[in-house]
């Protein structure tokens, strides 16, 4: 009875919906994803797939796509395994890399003791116990090579080493490569272990010989992470670089190899690198960076020796995000392309003068029916002088003599860029369309504009930044159209822990918060989060180091816990069940609070969900839950 009624409500509401022509949570999760597998070795087509989830059926279905890089029909492809250039294999075609999970570490009862078959328990003596969101259990990826033409067993160039490659947890087939003349494999990897693990971030690039046996570190100087390899046609290397230990969010630089000396290409340019590809002749580097709240394509040249300049120039401009390098060929480039109204599609770009073609439209059935909000680029000054972009997101069909309800959009990270993405969850396409203006501000910490904006916020959790959020709200509520009685503040990761803090600080601005997988206690955080290099850096090292200012007024002033006596204001917790960066204490903890406070609070818990949401079902849930709380609130 209960869920007849369930169903005939929500049909109710999705065809209300629906007649409004604006994005649903059931349209958001049903949205085609684009993937790429490579450009065609003759550089003329590009192979991608399409996959799309149903809800009725709960089920997901992919299908493979051919279309020229000059734009065109795409063709259905089965087999294009033969089209595409094969980076396991080695140039000359008599090797092949493969991974797998090599045991080396006891850490089961079972390991330890063989009449305990059906125990259940893990057992530890160090650090880095735990990952993302998966328990360790001793073993380790390992990089193996074996003969192509005969049935050899592969061979473990990391035998007996207990350290990951690919990297955990998110590392892949750009962990490893073939040398240019199929005489060693070069792959990264973080050789360290225990709490030296836990606190570091000094990956290097290592150069094993097949014939030798022996392993080289290539960047054994660089004490920040190495990453990235990769070989031009001409044979130099190249890689992305981090300078200082232990700081996840540096200045991410381009290196290559010349005449045996490694250079900076990026050194000067007072931005941080995403990532990279060689140009087919070898004579450029094109690489993808944040820019002023986008992302966006730029090109440099490799000098001859370290004594040239070599000159960057961007070659993409425009307010959308190009997401990934696909490949180039001649004079074009297809990249990944995406903006706050639309989900990722691949585009071409002529790289003389930067113009974009679409090539694949995998979504325009559905946005072509439904009706788009306006994205603004506003700059706002804050309360130290310095201007802000902010994104500011109007509803559709935006009447400015209305009045609507408002949300500060929290960006987490810290450090991560707030451009113009499109989120299946923090999307501000159904934001809008729920009736919402969203406010984004670009405040301090986020890279884009420059160095030293990036890195304000370290150490400075609770400082600049937090005046920046009231800043960009505090100007948009000055607007006839900004309903000041229905302000809302919501975020993820450090978006949620700002709006732990803000919930204590907002002097009554906001009528509601939604916080997701947001710090709620630095001590119970730097007791249980694994990477701990991130909280070293960030808040300045332990609490219980009472000698050091930095870190104790991370842990009074700055953490949440120590205010919650000041919340006032009703708020949604959510939180991921193995999600082991920002672990399941955070949310349970700021949640009891606000219950024993008798504030009106939710938890939504999410018992197989790590710091994302990722299952469909889940998601829907979450879209639902998130515009029930709004609506209740606001």
């Amino acid at each position: 009875m209960h869920k007849v009624f369930f169903s005939i409500l929500f049909s109710f509401t999705f065809a209300g919906l629906v007649a409004q022509n604006v994005m649903t949570p059931e349209m958001l999760v049903q949205l085609n994803k684009v993937s790429v597998k490579g450009l065609t070795k003759d550089g003329n087509h590009l192979i991608y797939s399409v996959s799309n989830f149903n809800i009725e059926t709960n089920s997901k279905t992919s299908t493979t796509y051919q279309i020229p890089i000059t734009g065109g029909e795409a063709q259905i492809i089965t087999d294009y395994s033969s089209l595409l250039t094969d980076s396991s294999i080695s140039p000359d075609g008599n090797y092949q890399i493969t991974t797998a999970d090599v045991k080396l570490k006891k850490v089961t009862g079972q390991d330890y003791y063989n009449d305990v078959a059906n125990s259940n328990v893990k057992i530890y003596d160090e650090l880095n116990y735990r990952h993302w969101d998966t328990w360790e259990d001793g073993a380790f990826s390992h990089v193996m090579y074996a003969e192509v033409k005969k049935d050899s067993k592969p061979v473990d160039i990391m035998a007996e080493e207990p350290f990951d490659c690919p990297q955990k947890p998110f590392g892949g087939s750009e962990d490893y490569l073939w040398s240019p003349d199929s005489k060693s494999i070069l792959y990264v990897a973080k050789k360290l272990s225990g709490a030296a693990y836990a606190i570091s971030t000094n990956s290097d690039i290592y150069e094993y010989n097949l014939e030798s046996k022996t392993t080289t570190n290539l960047t054994a100087e660089n004490k920040g992470y190495d990453t990235n390899p990769s070989f031009s046609s001409k044979g130099q290397l190249a890689w992305l670089q981090m300078r200082r230990d232990g700081y996840e969010s540096d200045k991410n630089d381009i290196i290559v190899k010349i005449n045996g000396e490694s250079i900076n290409l990026t050194a000067a340019w007072d931005g941080t690198v995403s990532s990279f590809t060689w140009q087919d002749k070898g004579e450029k580097i094109y690489f993808i960076a944040p820019v002023l709240g986008t992302v966006q394509l730029f090109e440099i040249d490799i000098p001859s020796s370290s004594k040239k300049t070599n000159t960057l120039k961007q070659i993409t401009n425009g307010q959308f995000d190009v997401s990934s390098i696909v490949g180039q060929t001649k004079n074009v480039a297809v990249v990944s392309r995406r903006d706050m109204n639309h989900a990722s599609e691949l585009y071409s770009v002529n790289l003389t003068n930067g113009e974009m073609s679409q090539l694949t439209f995998a979504n325009d059935a559905t946005y072509n029916s439904i009706e788009l909000g306006n994205v603004e680029k506003r700059m706002i000054k804050t309360t130290d002088g310095k201007e802000m972009l902010t994104w500011v997101i109007y509803p559709p069909n935006f009447d400015p003599s209305k009045k609507y309800p408002t949300l500060l959009y929290c960006q987490g990270g810290p450090q991560g860029a707030l451009s113009q993405f499109y989120s299946f969850r923090w999307n501000f396409q159904l934001m809008a369309a729920n009736g919402y203006i969203i406010v984004a501000p670009n405040r301090r910490g986020m890279p884009g504009y420059g160095v030293e904006w990036n890195e304000q916020i370290s150490k400075d959790y609770g400082g600049q930044n937090m005046q920046d959020y009231l800043s960009a709200i505090d100007e948009l509520a000055k607007e006839p159209y900004v309903d000041n009685n229905r302000l809302g503040a919501i975020g993820a990761s450090y978006g949620g822990y700002s709006v732990f803090y803000l919930a204590a600080i907002h002097e009554g601005r906001f009528k509601s918060f939604i916080s997701h997988d947001g710090i709620y206690d630095w001590r119970s955080m730097y007791g249980t989060t694994e990477e701990l290099f991130f909280v070293n850096f960030d808040l300045g090292g332990a609490y219980w180091d009472k000698n050091n200012a930095a870190a104790q007024k991370s842990y009074t002033e700055f953490n949440p816990a120590e205010k919650v006596g000041q919340w006032d204001t009703p708020i949604l917790i959510i939180q991921g069940g193995i999600d082991y960066r920002v672990p399941i204490g955070q949310g349970l903890a700021a949640f009891q609070a606000a219950q024993l406070q008798g504030i009106k609070s939710k938890l939504l818990f999410f018992p197989e969900e790590n710091h994302w949401v990722l299952d469909n079902q889940n998601s829907l849930v979450w879209q639902r839950e998130f515009y029930k709380w709004l609506k209740e609130t606001l």
